[in-house]
């Protein structure tokens, strides 16, 4: 397995209207996404453009979101994971799986529209990890 790039860190908010405001308005983003509802994760989500990979603001759908835990601790938002691709989802899968770490849940599409999957934090530094099958592998 070889890890490929920084695709995007995920960052959760109480308002992707906010959060867009402030990334255009503070940080001069110039490229920003439409946001979209992913129900069978429960956030609704917003790409941010950079140079050289991209903000995915997430914002929960419902009461029942998984960061909705995220937010009580951190009413205003913060970065929530870092997402790395990765040329073979499945064979990443298995490195992953054999080399110990956690694998939360089963392998799903994530907002890019590719095969993801998330590494417990405390396997990997502190960090919530997921990894995506690049989009230019997937298609």
């Amino acid at each position: 397995m070889k890890l490929g790039r920084l695709n995007h860190v995920g960052v959760a908010t109480p308002s992707i209207e906010q959060s867009v405001a402030h990334y255009r308005d503070v940080m001069g983003a110039t490229h920003v996404g439409d946001p979209f509802d992913l129900p069978a994760q429960g956030v609704r989500v917003c790409f941010v453009d950079a140079p050289n990979m991209q903000v995915e603001l997430i914002e929960p759908l419902g009461a029942d979101s998984p960061i909705v835990k995220f937010l009580e601790k951190n009413p205003l938002g913060g970065q929530h994971h870092v997402c790395f691709e990765v040329a073979d989802i499945e064979a990443a899968r298995n490195w992953f799986e054999g080399k110990g770490a956690r694998i939360l849940g089963d392998t799903r599409i994530g907002a890019h529209g590719t095969p993801i999957f998330f590494l417990h934090p405390k396997d990997m530094g502190g960090v919530l990890t997921e990894i995506m099958e690049s989009p230019a592998q997937a298609h």
